[in-house]
């Protein structure tokens, strides 16, 4: 298994953490909040709720990284290296998103995303 296809792994791992942070950081979430998640994460606020908001953007970045990273791999025109390092540039861009979404530094949260979108559309670009 090469070293992107682990980094699609590591992506989607990501939104897990991200909920974890969401329901334990407030400090209110219980065994009868399991019963519907969805409601009880949809009324946090401050922290939890951007950690919420982070898990939700990490699960919508999810299919078109690894679209890229598969695509690129079958069309076997770029370099392995290549490849490589923009799946771990990806994961890093994530968790710097994720990082400046926790630390509610919208400009920087905002400046991560564009370079991890510019990273799946480099992927796509290393294709042809």
């Amino acid at each position: 298994m090469t070293v992107a296809f682990w980094c699609v792994l590591i992506v989607i791992l990501l939104p897990i953490g991200c909920a974890g942070i969401a329901k334990f950081s407030s400090g209110k979430f219980s065994a009868r909040h399991n019963h519907d998640p969805r409601d009880f994460l949809d009324r946090l606020e401050g922290l939890p709720r951007r950690a919420h908001n982070a898990q939700l953007n990490s699960f919508e970045a999810i299919p078109g990284f690894a679209a890229g990273v598969i695509i690129a791999h079958v069309a076997g025109v770029a370099q392995l290296v290549t490849i490589d390092v923009l799946a771990v540039l990806f994961v890093t861009s994530r968790l710097l998103y994720i990082i400046f979404y926790l630390a509610d530094l919208a400009a920087l949260r905002s400046l991560a995303w564009i370079v991890g979108m510019g990273l799946v559309i480099a992927l796509f670009g290393v294709s042809v």
